[in-house]
């Protein structure tokens, strides 16, 4: 995927696997949480290899819009409602406390960070938005509510977190990753016992992390009933404001912004893969009203995975695999959740204690309207007698004739018109008997 970040950066090359090897801890995943986590591992004495199916960053992490900041979609208002004033605290502490593990180690990275503060907005409630305020202020943290928005955006006020970031994420994740021993090009197809297998060899290890976007172990956890995927449209324009923050709508649909040098970042969508396709009119709209002198430099579409309730699951895969651990479900929130996820899978790894691990746990309980909603999509396309078949777990595909792929609605793994898995948690090519007619 070319992206902003990947204009004008040199990336590192690293041999792929050839050969079995043995290791005490490895790390399936080479995006944002996988480097992070074989780092902190590596620090913390382990012997650690992580295996990346193709170049590291070249994923999710490509196509971040890479803020850095504890503001994150789901509300902390609705998070005290759901789980109680403790656990709302605590996922507010472990990110603020990955605001500042990512700053400390962007001190040795040339990563162009730097000290945003971040805007949640709202177009008609902004009653949300004060009992947002109120309950970080019942947190001790020092947000607070402002009516001043930028772009002469029509909303009804906005909850302001001071003190957040920004940064190039691939040029954080390069740096990250210096003196890590990393194979790419290393697809792994199962794992076996504490085994996991490539097509040119195998590792052997005491601890196992997945840190593949979507779980590809479909056994154990029941990943694919608690998540779903969703897609969103970035577009990069220059001759555009400096906002001197970042901001998101609190919206299913609604958009993001962010500034990188001269460059404006427009994140808009949320849509479901293979239920609709890519959609940059939003933002062209968006454009025409509110910065009519703007001109287009690239676009892209990022996909990320969402969970029932809001927050990732990070810890230990299922009771049947006491030394296989997942990190998934960022919710378009992967920069602090990697820090999150790469501090407690360490913590939990090494025998140390981690304050906020309750927060994360994969084997909370789901919430039962998103998790019917789930299993109403996906029974839909699993009875849906059309061809071609996602190689997952059997989906009918459709056809995405902006992408020119075919997507799964049931778990968002995608494929190219070849047949070639693209996006997880597929692992294996499709039949295309003919090309399909658009």
């Amino acid at each position: 995927m070319d992206t902003l970040w990947t204009t004008d950066i040199e990336k590192p090359n690293y041999q792929s696997l050839c050969g079995n090897i043995k290791t005490d801890a490895l790390v399936i995943g080479g995006g944002m949480v996988g480097i992070l986590t074989a780092r902190e591992l590596q620090s913390s004495g382990l012997d650690t290899t992580l295996l990346e199916a193709a170049n590291i960053g070249s994923g999710v992490t490509c196509g971040t819009t890479a803020a850095v900041s504890a503001q994150h979609s789901v509300l902390y208002s609705d998070l005290e409602s759901k789980f109680g004033a403790g656990l709302a605290k605590e996922y507010l502490a472990a990110n603020l406390q990955a605001v500042r593990d990512i700053a400390d180690l962007a001190e040795e990275i040339d990563c162009d960070f730097e000290r945003r503060p971040s805007l949640m907005y709202s177009k008609n409630s902004p009653e949300k938005m004060k009992n947002e305020v109120k309950a970080l202020n019942s947190f001790d943290f020092p947000a607070y509510f402002t009516n001043d928005l930028p772009l002469n955006i029509s909303a009804s006020g906005g909850v302001i977190f001071p003190d957040m970031a920004q940064f190039h994420p691939l040029k954080f994740l390069y740096g990250a990753a210096k003196g890590l021993k990393i194979f790419e090009h290393s697809v792994v197809r199962k794992i076996k016992g504490m085994t996991a297998f490539t097509d040119a060899g195998s590792v052997t290890a005491k601890h196992i992390v997945v840190a593949t976007h979507f779980p590809f172990i479909d056994r154990r956890g029941l990943y694919f009933m608690k998540m779903h995927q969703t897609r969103e449209s970035v577009m990069v324009v220059e001759n555009a404001p400096d906002l001197g923050l970042t901001a998101v709508e609190n919206s299913e649909k609604g958009f993001f912004f962010r500034n990188y040098k001269n460059y404006l970042l427009i994140g808009c969508g949320n849509h479901i893969p293979g239920k609709e396709n890519e959609d940059f009119s939003n933002i062209a709209l968006f454009l025409k009203k509110h910065i009519p002198d703007a001109r287009e430099v690239c676009r892209w579409v990022n996909q990320d995975c969402a969970t029932l309730d809001g927050v990732p699951y990070i810890g230990r895969y299922s009771p049947a695999t006491p030394d296989i651990y997942v990190v998934t479900g960022f919710n378009a929130w992967g920069m602090t959740s990697s820090m999150v996820a790469a501090k407690l899978l360490t913590a939990q790894i090494t025998g140390q204690k981690y304050e906020f691990e309750r927060v994360f746990r994969p084997s909370r309980p789901m919430e039962l309207p998103p998790l019917i909603s789930n299993a109403a999509r996906s029974t839909v396309n699993l009875l849906t007698p059309t061809l071609p078949r996602c190689s997952h777990l059997g989906c009918a595909l459709k056809y995405n004739s902006s992408a020119h792929t075919w997507d799964c609605p049931c778990h968002g793994s995608r494929f190219d018109e070849n047949g070639t898995v693209i996006s997880s948690p597929a692992t294996k090519p499709i039949n295309l008997p003919s090309r399909p007619k658009i």
